[in-house]
C-alpha cells in the first residue's frame, strides 16, 4: 500500500510553490531575521530528569509508534512549585533486549532539580502511553490525572497525600479508543468539570498494513486506517462520569483522525467552545450554544482549512489571543511543506487565514510541527509562539534528501503589530535538534518566565529554562472556583496596565498530547503595576481588583479575595 502523506503533499506543488512566493516576499517586508541571543538553556541533566521515551522499537514501523507521547507541568502536591508527569510507550513485539520506562512523576524539590516519585504515587503505567491533561475533577483541591493511552485511558484521582488510586472503572473514564490529546472543561457551567479526547484510529497491530513510497518501506499515512469518533464525558458531580459523545455528534457528521484539543471562549459568549485539529482531515470547531448542545462550524467559521481550501495534517493545536484585541485568536501546528497556520479571530464569528502576513508560513513549511503554544517568553505583553518539530519517518531522507528526522523547534516573538519574527537561536537550548513530539509551558523555576518541556520520540525530554523574560515585568494568578470548578478552568482574566490590556483563558489542555502550568501569567513590560484586574469566572461571576504591585503571584479565590500568595 502506498504512504498516504507523501503523495498528497507532491499533487498540489504548483500551489505550494506560489505560497513559498508569497510567503517570502511577505516576510522580506514584515518579518526581518532577528540576531542570535540565548533565550532559553537546556538544564535537563542538572534538573534530573533521566526519563528515556520509547515508542517500542519493533523495527516494523507499527502504526501507533510515530505520534509519540506527551506530559506536562502540574502542581501535584500543592507545594506552590511545578512537577512533571511524562507519558510513554511500550513494547509490542518479544525481542527481549527492549525494554520500556513506565509513565514517571518527578517531584520539584524546589532548588531546580527533580526527584522522581513514580512508585510512590502509584502513577507508574505501563500500558502503550500517548497524552495526558491534569484538573481537580472532583473539587477537593488537588490536581488529578487522566492519561490517553493506545488501549483504555486511565484517570488517576490525587489522595491529597503525595499518591494517586486509579478510578478508571469506578468513574466509568476508560475511554477504550486510541486517544490522543485530551482536555477538561465546563462545558454546563455547572461546576463540574467534563472531559474530551481525541481519538485516533481503528488499529491494532495485528492488522497493520505494510505501507511503501517508491519501493520504500515507511509509516503509513493516517487514511491507512478509519478514523474514530472522539469522545465526551459529562461529569455527573457524583465521581462518576457518563459518556454524551451524541453531544459533539450531528447525524452528518463524519469522524476524523483526532490529534489536537483546545478549548476557549472564542465567541465571548460566557460558555466554553472547542476546536480539534484533525490529520489529514478537516478540523473541527464545536460552537457551545448554552443548552447542552455543541454545533460543529469550522467551514463556516473559516477554520477548517487552509486559505488554499485544503485539508492538512493538523497535529496541535492552541487558543491564545496574540493582539490583545479580547478575541481568542487559533494556531495549528500541520506537516512539512504545509506550514503552520495562524487563523485570527476578525469577529467572535469568523476567523481569517494569516499565517503568510503574519510571517509564519516562509518558516514553518520545511518544519514538521506537533506541540504547539502561544505564551509570552519575553514579558513584553504580547504572546509569543513556540512549536516543537521532527519528522515522523524515521527514514525520510532516503526518499527526500534534503529532510531530516530529527529537525530543530521554533520560537516566534511577537511584535505586536500581528507579525512574528523567527528567533531561534544557534547558542541555546533551541539549537537543539531532535524528533520532538509535545510542549508544555510552565514557570517550573518560579522566577517570573514561562519555561519549556519537550517531550522527545525514543529520546530523552529537553527542559528549557527561559533566561530572558523576566527582565521585564509579570504577575501570576492562581485562580480557585467556588461556585465554578474547583481549577478554575475556563475562568477569563483581563488585566490592564498603562500600555497594555490583556485577556487569558485557565486552561486544561492545548499544544499536542500535553498540559501546562494552570496559573495565568501575564508579561508586562516595563508597566510598575496592574491598573486593573477583571475575572470572570464560568458561573458568571465577576471579581475585580486594581491597583496591584507587579513581579507577584495572586491567588483569587472566587467572590471572595486576590491576595499575594508569596
Amino acid at each position: 500500500m502506498r504512504n498516504n502523506y507523501l503523495p498528497n503533499r507532491i499533487v498540489p506543488f504548483y500551489h505550494l510553490l506560489a505560497s513559498v512566493i508569497i510567503a517570502i516576499f511577505i516576510s522580506s517586508l514584515y518579518c526581518p531575521t532577528a540576531p542570535a541571543e540565548q533565550i532559553f538553556i537546556d538544564t535537563t541533566d542538572t534538573a534530573g530528569l533521566t526519563f528515556v521515551h520509547t515508542d517500542g522499537r519493533s523495527g516494523l514501523r507499527l502504526f501507533n509508534e510515530f505520534l509519540g507521547s506527551g506530559g506536562g507541568f502540574f502542581d501535584y502536591d500543592n507545594d506552590g512549585d511545578l512537577d512533571i508527569y511524562f507519558v510513554n510507550g511500550a513494547i509490542q513485539t518479544d525481542n527481549p533486549s527492549n525494554h520500556a520506562q513506565p509513565n514517571t512523576l518527578y517531584r520539584n524539590n524546589g532548588d531546580g532539580t527533580f526527584t522522581d516519585v513514580t512508585e510512590e504515587a502509584g502513577v507508574g503505567s505501563t500500558a502503550y502511553g500517548t497524552g495526558a491533561t491534569v484538573a481537580d475533577y472532583d473539587n477537593d483541591g488537588d490536581l488529578d490525572l487522566y492519561v490517553t493511552n493506545f488501549g483504555e485511558d486511565q484517570l488517576y484521582q490525587n489522595n491529597g497525600d503525595g499518591t494517586f488510586t486509579d478510578v478508571t472503572t469506578h468513574t466509568g473514564v476508560g475511554n477504550p479508543n486510541w486517544g490522543t490529546s485530551c482536555a477538561f472543561a465546563d462545558v454546563d457551567n455547572d461546576g463540574h468539570l467534563d472531559l474530551y479526547v481525541a481519538n485516533y484510529a481503528a488499529y491494532t497491530p495485528e492488522n497493520d498494513i505494510r505501507c511503501e513510497e517508491r519501493g520504500v518501506h515507511v509509516y503509513c499515512g493516517p487514511h491507512a486506517y478509519p478514523a474514530v469518533h472522539d469522545t465526551f464525558y459529562k461529569n455527573n458531580g457524583n465521581g462518576t462520569f457518563t459518556d454524551m459523545s451524541n453531544l459533539f455528534r450531528s447525524s452528518d457528521l463524519h469522524p476524523q483522525h483526532g490529534l489536537g484539543v483546545t478549548f476557549g471562549d472564542y465567541d465571548t459568549d460566557g460558555d466554553i467552545d472547542l476546536y480539534v485539529a484533525n490529520d489529514q482531515d478537516p478540523n473541527f470547531l464545536f460552537q457551545n450554544n448554552g443548552n447542552g448542545n455543541f454545533l460543529e462550524v469550522a467551514l463556516f467559521s473559516g477554520v477548517c482549512y487552509n486559505d488554499m481550501g485544503k485539508e492538512e495534517a493538523g497535529m496541535g493545536t492552541d487558543f491564545g489571543d496574540y493582539n490583545n484585541d479580547g478575541k481568542l485568536d487559533l494556531t495549528v501546528s500541520n506537516y512539512q511543506t504545509e506550514t503552520n497556520t495562524v487563523y485570527h479571530n476578525h469577529d467572535g464569528t469568523f476567523f481569517t487565514d494569516n499565517t503568510i502576513t503574519s510571517g509564519i508560513a516562509e518558516v514553518t513549511h520545511g518544519y514538521l510541527g506537533w506541540g504547539i503554544r502561544f505564551f509570552d517568553y519575553d514579558n513584553d505583553g504580547y504572546q509569543d509562539i513556540f512549536v516543537a518539530n521532527g519528522h515522523l519517518m524515521d527514514n525520510i531522507t532516503v526518499l527526500e534528501k534534503h529532510v531530516r528526522y530529527p529537525q530543530r523547534n521554533l520560537l516566534f516573538r511577537n511584535g505586536g503589530d500581528g507579525t512574528f519574527v523567527n528567533v531561534t537561536s544557534e547558542i541555546d537550548g533551541l539549537a537543539l535538534e531532535k524528533v520532538s513530539r509535545g510542549a508544555a509551558v510552565g514557570d517550573y523555576d518560579n522566577d517570573g518566565d514561562l519555561d519549556i518541556l519537550v517531550t522527545n520520540c525514543n529520546q530523552r525530554p529537553d527542559l528549557l529554562q527561559n533566561v530572558v523574560g523576566n527582565q521585564n515585568n509579570w504577575i501570576q494568578i492562581q485562580v480557585v472556583g467556588q461556585k465554578s470548578n474547583r481549577s478554575g478552568i475556563g475562568a477569563r482574566i483581563k488585566i490592564v496596565t498603562e500600555t497594555h490590556i490583556q485577556y487569558r483563558e485557565v486552561q486544561s489542555g492545548g499544544s499536542y498530547l500535553s498540559f501546562h502550568d494552570l496559573r495565568t501569567h501575564f508579561g508586562v513590560g516595563k508597566a510598575e503595576q496592574i491598573e486593573r484586574l477583571e475575572i470572570r469566572w464560568t458561573s458568571g461571576h465577576i471579581d475585580r481588583e486594581t491597583h496591584l504591585p507587579v513581579n507577584r503571584r495572586f491567588i483569587a479565590i472566587e467572590a471572595s479575595e486576590i491576595v499575594p500568595i508569596d
